[in-house]
C-alpha cells in the first residue's frame, strides 16, 4: 500500500467519511482508485471466529474451525505472562492463516461483580494482573502481523442494557481501577487497534468520548492506532470523528458517511479531525497488509498449547488428606453431564468452532486410571431426576474415587445476560450429597466461567478443582491434574465470597436504570473484602498444589522486592509470588488496605531455593490526584507485603517513599470511603465522591427515543407495538427457562432503537428509525406509511452514494 499521507490527498470528502465505517459486518471499505484495500476483522479473544456464509456478531452462524483456547478468566488463573504471549502468538498465527487482519481481543474489562455475564471473557478484578496478561496477548498476536484489539474501552461492566447504560464513576476510580489495565497494554504492548465500549461513560457514549479517546488514550498514553466501535456501538458519527472514534462497525451503509460530509460542509466538523481519523484507519491497513504470507498452522501443537494452558490455569481449592493426585490403577467413577458433553467456552461473539473437543471420559481412558463407570448424574435443564442420581450413586459405590463434574449451565456464561446467582443448580448439589454419602472420596471438578458459591456443599467434597472454561483440550488438562501428570499451579484472579450478599455491589448489580452508579468507588473485589474486613470463602490469589513452599529473607526498596522462595515438598511445582502495597503513614486520601503491585510465577524442584526479584515500577505507589488531574506519589511509609495470596501474608517490610505533598479532596473526608463501608453509600457521599451532582437514573416517560432500549416497548403508546412486544417477551422467557440463551432475542432486548439502522448494513437508514419511533410513539398507521417512504428513499440514497463513492465524483442527475 502507498504512503497513507499520499493516499489521503487522493480521496474525496465522501471517500474519507465512508472509510470510517465498515463495508459489511466484518470488512472495512476498499477504495480501489486510491489504492486502499479492504481488511477483515474477526472475533477472537480465545480463538479465531471467522464466519462462513451468513455473517452475524453474536456467534450464531457457522465459522471456520480454529483452536479454542481457555477463556481469559481461565488463563488469568495461570498468572503467567509468558504463557499468555504464547497463546496470543498462536491466535495471531491462526488469524493470519484464515485471512483475518484484525483480531477483536483480548477482553480486559474489570470484573466489578461476579454476576457479570461476560466475565469469562475478562481476566480479573485487578487491573495490574489484567493489564500485564492482556499486554502479553497483544504482543503475541501482533508478532504475527495481525492487529490486536483490546476491549471494551471503558467501564463496561454489565450486560443488561449494555448499549444504553451510562456508567457513572468518579475520576479517581475511573483511572485507578477501570483504565489502568488499558494503560498498561497501550504503554507496554502498543496495540494497533482498540475497541470502544457500548455504554456511555459519565453521560457520553464511549465511542464519542473525547476525554477517553483523545485526552487520555492518545495525548496521555501515546496511542497511535485505530479506535473501532463495538458492533452497533456507534451513535453520532460526527461526534465520534471529533472525539477520536476511528471506525464504526458493522456497516451502517452510507448513512454515517453522509452525516459526516454534511457536517464538514456546514463547518460543524473540522477537516483536520476527519483527516486524523482517516490517517488512523490507513495506518491500520498499512500495518496489517505489510505482513509476510502466513505459514502453516500446526493444529496439534496449538491443541497441546491449549491443553497446557488449561492445566496451568485450573485452581485447586481443596485437597483433603491429599486425595489428589490419583495413583495409577485407582478405580474411578466419572459422574456428571459435563463428563461426556463438556462446558469449555461461553456463549456469544467469542464462540469458537473448535478443531476438536476432548471429553473427560476419553481423557481418563488414556491414563493409567481405571474407569469403573460413567453416569450422567443430572440434567442440564435443572429438572431433578431420581433415576440419574441412583445410577450415579451406584457408580460411586463401585469405585475407589468418584470424580464428579459440576458447574453452571450455558446461560450463566453468555454475552448479553448477567447472572442472577452465584449458586450452582440445586439438583447438582443434591447429587453431590448423594454421591459423597456413597463414596466420601469424592473429587469435584467445576466447569464455569467465574465465581461460584461453595458453602455449605464444599464439605461434601474431598477435593475441589475449579477448571473454569478450559477450551477444547480442557478435559485432557483435567485428567493431567487428577493423575499428577501436571501439578496444579493456578491461582484465583478473583475473590470467592462466602455468599453473593457479602459483596460491595450485591444490592445494585446489574442496574436496570438509565445509569449504573459505581458507588463503591475503588473498593472492587479484594480491595473491598480486605479493606472492610469481610470474611471470604477463598481470597484473591489463592490456590493449592501438590507441594509446599516457604518464603524467607524479604528485602524491599521503593524500586524492587527480593524474597527467597523454597520448594519444601517432594514434588516439582510452581508458586505465584505476589506483592501487595499498602499505606503505613496516615494518608490524605482514602485507599484500599493493600493492592497488588507485582507478581511472578516460579517453578521449583523439590528442595530448590530461588531469590525472586520483582520490580515495583512507576505504578507501585501512585494514586490519581483529582485536585491536580494527574498521578501522584504521596510521600511517606508504605508496607510491602509478600505471600501466596492477599490474605496469607507471612512477610512484610516497610519502605520510605519520596514523593509529593497531597491535598485531600472532599471525597477523602467521608468516613464511608475511609472505612470501605460502601455497600450502602448515601446520595450525599456519592455526590461528594463524584465531585458533581448525581445524574438522573430515570428513563424518559413521555416518548421513546433513538437511544432508548427496545425492551421498553412495553410502555409504547401504540397498542399494536405492545402486542408484538409481548409475543417477543414470551419467546425470551421460554429461552431463559430452558437454560439456553436465545442470543438474537437477548440482543434485541438490550439494543437501542438506533440498532434498526446501525445494524442493518445498507438496508435501513436513520430516517427509517425515526419513522419507526413515530409509529411506536402512538402514530401507528401514519408511522407505517412513514416507514415505507423512508425505506424507499433510503434505498435510493444508498445507490446514489455508492456511485459517488466508487467514482470519486457526483453521480449524473
Amino acid at each position: 500500500m502507498d504512503d497513507p499521507a499520499e493516499i489521503l490527498t487522493r480521496l474525496t470528502t465522501l471517500q474519507k467519511a465512508a472509510l470510517l465505517s465498515g463495508e459489511n459486518v466484518w470488512q472495512t471499505r476498499a477504495v480501489a482508485s486510491a489504492g486502499v484495500p479492504a481488511i477483515r476483522l474477526a472475533d477472537g479473544p480465545h480463538g479465531v471466529r471467522r464466519q462462513l456464509g451468513a455473517a452475524d456478531h453474536l456467534g450464531l452462524a457457522a465459522s471456520e474451525p480454529a483452536t479454542c483456547f481457555p477463556t481469559a478468566a481461565t488463563v488469568a488463573g495461570s498468572w503467567d505472562p509468558e504463557l499468555a504471549q504464547q497463546i496470543g502468538a498462536a491466535l495471531g498465527r491462526e488469524a493470519a492463516a484464515q485471512g483475518v487482519d484484525v483480531l477483536l481481543g483480548p477482553g480486559l474489562n474489570i470484573t466489578r461483580s461476579p454476576l457479570g455475564g461476560r466475565n469469562f471473557e475478562y481476566f480479573s478484578e485487578d487491573p495490574e494482573l489484567s493489564g500485564i496478561l492482556a499486554a502479553a496477548y497483544v504482543r503475541g498476536i501482533q508478532s504475527e502481523g495481525v492487529a490486536a484489539t483490546p476491549k471494551h474501552f471503558a467501564v463496561n461492566s454489565q450486560e443488561l442494557r449494555r448499549m444504553v447504560s451510562d456508567s457513572v464513576v468518579d475520576e479517581r476510580t475511573l483511572r485507578e481501577i477501570y483504565l489502568t489495565a488499558f494503560e498498561i497494554v497501550v504503554r507496554e504492548a502498543r496495540p494497533w487497534a482498540l475497541m470502544s465500549a457500548y455504554n456511555l461513560v459519565n453521560g457520553t457514549y464511549a465511542h464519542e468520548n473525547r476525554h477517553l479517546l483523545t485526552e487520555i488514550l492518545r495525548e496521555e498514553w501515546g496511542f497511535d492506532g485505530a479506535v473501532i466501535s463495538d458492533w452497533g456501538g456507534g451513535d453520532d458519527p460526527v461526534a465520534a470523528v471529533s472525539a477520536g472514534g476511528t471506525l464504526e462497525m458493522p456497516s451502517p451503509g452510507f448513512d454515517s458517511a453522509r452525516a459526516i460530509v454534511a457536517a464538514v460542509e456546514r463547518g460543524d466538523l473540522a477537516v483536520a479531525d476527519l483527516d486524523a481519523r482517516v490517517r488512523e484507519l490507513l495506518r491500520l491497513v498499512e500495518r496489517v497488509t505489510a505482513r509476510d504470507a502466513p505459514g502453516e498452522v500446526d493444529a496439534a501443537a496449538h491443541d497441546a498449547l491449549a491443553r497446557r494452558a488449561a492445566a496451568e490455569s485450573a485452581v485447586l481449592l481443596r485437597n483433603t488428606d491429599a486425595v489428589l493426585p490419583l495413583a495409577p490403577g485407582t478405580r474411578v467413577a466419572l459422574i456428571g453431564d459435563f463428563v461426556t458433553e463438556p462446558r469449555f467456552q461461553g456463549a456469544g461473539s467469542s464462540l469458537v468452532n473448535p478443531t476438536r473437543v476432548a471429553t473427560l471420559r476419553d481423557a481418563v481412558a488414556a491414563t493409567r486410571l481405571v474407569t469403573t463407570g460413567v453416569a450422567q448424574g443430572f440434567r442440564r435443564d435443572e429438572v431433578p431426576d431420581a433415576a440419574l442420581v441412583a445410577e450415579a450413586v451406584a457408580a460411586a459405590r463401585g469405585a475407589d474415587v468418584a470424580v464428579l463434574m459440576l458447574g453452571l449451565p450455558e446461560i450463566a456464561d453468555a454475552e448479553g445476560l448477567d447472572r442472577t446467582t452465584l449458586a450452582i443448580p440445586a439438583d447438582q448439589i443434591a447429587l453431590l450429597r448423594a454421591v459423597a454419602a456413597a463414596n466420601p472420596r469424592t473429587v469435584v471438578v467445576l466447569s464455569a466461567g467465574g465465581v461460584i458459591e461453595t458453602a455449605p456443599w464444599i464439605e461434601n467434597a474431598a477435593a475441589l478443582l475449579h477448571a473454569y472454561l478450559g477450551g477444547q483440550a480442557g478435559a485432557d488438562a483435567i485428567a493431567d491434574l487428577l493423575t499428577g501428570a501436571a501439578a496444579p499451579s493456578g491461582r484465583l484472579a478473583e475473590t470467592f465470597p462466602r455468599a453473593l450478599a457479602d459483596g460491595a455491589t450485591a444490592d445494585t448489580f446489574p442496574s436496570a436504570a438509565r445509569t449504573a452508579e459505581y458507588r463503591e468507588g475503588l473498593y472492587v473485589g479484594y480491595r473491598f473484602f480486605d479493606s472492610a474486613g469481610v470474611d471470604v470463602a477463598f481470597p484473591f490469589g489463592f490456590g493449592l498444589t501438590y507441594t509446599t513452599f516457604a518464603y524467607a529473607n524479604l528485602r524491599a526498596t521503593p524500586d524492587e522486592v527480593r524474597v527467597e522462595v523454597t520448594n519444601t515438598g517432594s514434588r516439582t511445582g510452581a508458586e505465584v509470588v505476589q506483592v501487595y502495597v499498602g499505606r503505613r503513614s496516615p494518608s490524605a486520601v482514602h485507599r484500599p488496605r493493600r493492592e497488588l503491585k507485582a507478581f511472578a510465577k516460579v517453578r521449583l524442584d523439590p528442595g530448590e531455593t530461588r531469590d525472586v526479584v520483582l520490580a515495583l515500577g512507576p505504578r507501585g505507589f501512585r494514586h490519581f490526584d483529582v485536585s491536580t488531574g494527574a498521578w501522584a506519589v504521596e510521600a511517606g511509609e508504605y508496607d510491602v507485603h509478600v505471600g501466596p495470596n492477599v490474605r496469607d501474608i507471612e512477610h512484610a517490610a516497610t519502605v520510605t517513599v519520596e514523593g509529593d505533598e497531597v491535598a485531600a479532596s472532599s471525597a477523602d473526608d467521608l468516613p464511608a470511603y475511609r472505612a470501605a463501608d460502601v455497600r450502602q453509600v448515601s446520595d450525599a457521599d456519592f455526590a461528594a465522591l463524584l465531585g458533581r451532582p448525581i445524574p438522573s437514573s430515570h428513563w424518559p416517560v413521555d416518548r421513546l427515543g433513538f437511544n432508548d432500549p427496545i425492551d421498553r416497548l412495553h410502555v409504547a403508546r401504540s397498542r399494536l407495538v405492545r402486542t408484538i412486544f409481548r409475543a417477543i417477551e414470551r419467546r425470551h422467557q421460554r429461552a431463559l427457562r430452558a437454560g439456553r440463551p436465545d442470543l438474537s432475542v437477548v440482543f434485541v432486548f438490550n439494543a437501542p432503537f438506533r440498532a434498526i439502522s446501525k445494524m442493518s448494513g445498507s438496508r435501513t437508514t436513520h430516517a427509517v428509525t425515526d419513522a419507526v419511533l413515530f409509529l411506536v410513539n402512538g402514530h401507528t398507521f401514519r408511522g407505517a406509511v412513514r416507514v415505507v417512504t423512508a425505506y424507499v428513499r433510503g434505498r435510493r440514497d444508498e445507490r446514489a452514494t455508492r456511485v459517488e463513492f466508487d467514482h470519486g465524483r457526483q453521480p449524473p442527475r
